[in-house]
């Protein structure tokens, strides 16, 4: 579990982020999720944008991949959500 100041720290690196990934009108897949799994693993900390034609609310998408990946959900601001996950191999962020 993240606390504020740790969620503040990460919404000031993911900030300076792009966006990596687009959840479109086929949602949350398998293949996504691994995908993301990946991402996370490599990164720890990443930013997506869900479309206007997925039709999910983007709370339940971030819910449903931070699950699914089991990493923590840092924010989701207008149709952008920010997740994290520690690295076990490539450990890059430091939290405070």
């Amino acid at each position: 579990m993240l606390t504020s100041k740790q969620r503040a720290q990460l919404r000031s690196l993911a900030s300076k982020e792009d966006t990596i990934m687009q959840v479109g009108k086929s949602g949350v897949t398998e293949a996504m999720v691994k995908t993301v799994s990946d991402a996370l693993e490599a990164r720890e900390l990443i930013k997506m944008r869900v479309l206007e034609n997925s039709g999910e609310a983007v709370r339940d998408v971030a819910e449903a991949l931070a699950e699914a990946t089991e990493a923590e959900v840092v924010a989701v601001i207008g149709k952008c959500l920010i997740l994290y996950r520690e690295s076990t191999t490539k450990k890059k962020i430091e939290l405070c």
